[in-house]
């Protein structure tokens, strides 16, 4: 007989609408949030696969409900199996023949089937006893690049070229891994520049950035070009030639409006722009990343699928990839997309949990990929991690690779308990 296995899911909330310390130039409130899968191994002794969607507040429900859809094509089947071939699971996932709706690039759908295979990632990363990042990076390039649906991307990135690339770093794994051990990741720090503090604010928080030895600041920016001139100035008088400072718009400008704002910001030696247009406008992307050379656009994180990376990089719109860790076997493509053209990977890792589970996909892309860390940096907010069983560290500026079993996802039972909504909203007092 085979595995059996249970599932849970649950909508879990930080914070409250009356607080503004999260909130950009989109957004209008601070909520952070997620759609929470558990899976549990009902053959062991309470051994769980965790994976979640980040949300931003409302919403939830309906992701919880594509969670749930996609749970029903694989709950009757052996959890051995499942584990055993994690690319068949991922295309039984996206492309099941009686589920179009869950087929790729389908949104909420689709970024449900990336909480089902990253709870199973997590499950067969504590049954082998090691962190997320060792088990992708020990397994066999031909292993890898089965993981990858490659039907969209091969005239991008062939089988046989992605197979290169790890062949190509596979004998380099054992001295990259020994260098990650003893020198950690880079980190960025992405909490100093919310767009609502004040100017007192934001150069006490950029100090303290310095001092912890960060060498890379962000900055919200989109509401008021006055304040973003005024806030920029301050950041590099108090950061330095020295130290890199990206902002982020978070979607809010058109096109012609992103080239004329940059512009005015450009003389601040900008290190990125991330996110300047909606991010399902590729042109746009490319046609502000044109008139605004040479600083760079960065983006990624909100990109449906691989398909639309692809056509980001052939495009030449992004001077920096930005991943959210959403499904792991797209971001084995995403990150296979980057390496084939030369661009630098920086995750994106904002949200509750978000730098727990993509410094283990950042690892394996120096370890396994890329084999650099030059020009990258995982963002780091110092908020939330006491709600993980085992929370991100970062001491000097760098993430310390992590040695816990798993993806990193797993939130502690009291504050999964805690944060579960509807009772975080009769304790708060929120309607």
């Amino acid at each position: 007989m085979g595995a059996a296995f249970s599932y849970l899911t649950s909508e879990i909330r930080f914070g409250s609408p009356s607080r503004l310390d999260g909130a950009d130039a989109s957004s209008r409130d601070s909520v952070c949030s997620a759609a929470y899968l558990t899976i549990s191994d009902d053959a062991t002794d309470g051994r769980e696969g965790h994976g979640f969607v980040p949300t931003a507040g409302g919403g939830a429900d309906v992701q919880l409900a594509a969670i749930d859809a996609a749970m029903a094509i694989v709950e009757q089947q052996d959890l051995d199996t499942l584990l055993a071939d994690m690319g068949a699971t991922w295309r039984a996932l996206v492309d099941h023949s009686q589920r179009g709706w869950l087929a790729p690039d389908g949104g909420v759908a689709h970024r449900a089937a990336g909480a089902v295979v990253n709870a199973l990632w997590d499950l067969k990363a504590k049954r082998a006893g090691v962190p997320l990042w060792r088990l992708l990076a020990a397994m066999r390039p031909a292993e890898l690049v089965g993981l990858i649906d490659f039907r969209y991307l091969s005239d991008a990135l062939a089988p046989q070229e992605a197979l290169a690339i790890l062949d190509g770093a596979e004998a380099h794994r054992f001295e990259r891994e020994r260098r990650l051990l003893a020198e950690g990741y880079p980190a960025a720090a992405a909490w100093p520049g919310a767009l609502r503090c004040s100017d007192e604010h934001l150069e006490r928080l950029c100090r303290q950035a310095l001092a912890s030895g960060f060498t890379q600041v962000k900055l919200e920016v989109g509401a008021s070009l006055a304040d973003d001139l005024r806030r920029l100035a301050i950041a590099r008088e108090v950061c330095g030639p020295d130290i890199a400072i990206a902002v982020d718009a978070g979607h809010r400008w058109g096109v012609d409006q992103a080239v004329a704002w940059i512009s005015a910001l450009s003389a601040f030696d900008l290190h990125w722009v991330e996110d300047p247009t909606s991010p399902v406008d590729l042109l746009g992307h490319a046609a502000i990343a044109h008139a605004i050379t040479p600083v760079p656009i960065a983006t990624g994180e909100h990109a449906l699928s691989p398909v639309m990376v692809k056509q980001l990089l052939q495009l030449n719109a992004i001077g920096y990839l930005q991943i959210d860790g959403t499904a792991v076997n797209e971001n084995i493509a995403t990150l296979l997309l980057a390496a084939g053209t030369g661009v630098p990977v920086c995750s994106r890792a904002g949200g509750a949990g978000l730098s727990e589970v993509v410094q283990h996909l950042a690892m394996f892309d120096f370890v396994a990929v890329s084999g650099s860390m030059e020009g990258r940096a995982i963002e780091y907010v110092d908020r939330h991690h006491e709600h993980f069983v085992t929370p991100a560290q970062v001491h000097g500026g760098r993430y310390r690779a992590p040695f816990a079993p798993g993806s990193g996802a797993e939130m502690l039972p009291a504050s999964l308990l805690d944060h579960m909504w509807p009772i975080l909203s009769a304790l708060d007092g929120v309607a």
